[in-house]
């Protein structure tokens, strides 16, 4: 069981969820908004829809998140014609800049144990067993 991808992959998961987790609740956030913050820090003006299609989510959930940061203070709602925008404000920049960090932190604290060469084979590897999706790009 140990040596499965399923479990390895579980536990980096579990790591990467508990190390966001302890780095954004400084500012109030806990990792299930994550994905939200930084994509519309990436897409600014991006529609609830377009915005729960991109990170494959359920309406529901992806609308309790978006009331979440804009009552937090991290995101506006302004109506558009027929449609909302999303945008970040002062407060959602600041957690969008710190929440992008975090990616990249935890990567050079796991990876820390491999070469460039290692790195580069691990996620060609990875990249080689995901599922037939494509991993997004612009998130």
């Amino acid at each position: 069981m140990f040596d499965t991808l399923a479990f390895q992959s579980a536990a980096l998961y579990r790591d990467f969820s508990a190390y966001t987790g302890k780095k954004l609740e400084q500012m109030g956030l806990h990792f299930g908004l994550l994905f939200f913050l930084i994509y519309v820090g990436k897409h600014p003006g991006t529609s609830p829809t377009e915005l729960t299609e991109a990170l494959r989510l359920d309406w529901g959930h992806s609308q309790r998140c978006i009331t979440k940061l804009a009552d937090g203070g991290f995101l506006t709602r302004e109506k558009a014609g027929r449609r909302y925008r999303l945008d970040l404000t002062d407060k959602g920049r600041k957690a969008f800049a710190a929440s992008h960090q975090v990616f990249f932190d935890w990567d050079e604290k796991r990876l820390a144990v491999l070469s460039e060469e290692e790195r580069q084979a691990l996620f060609a590897l990875l990249r080689k067993v995901s599922p037939g999706r494509e991993i997004p790009r612009h998130v």
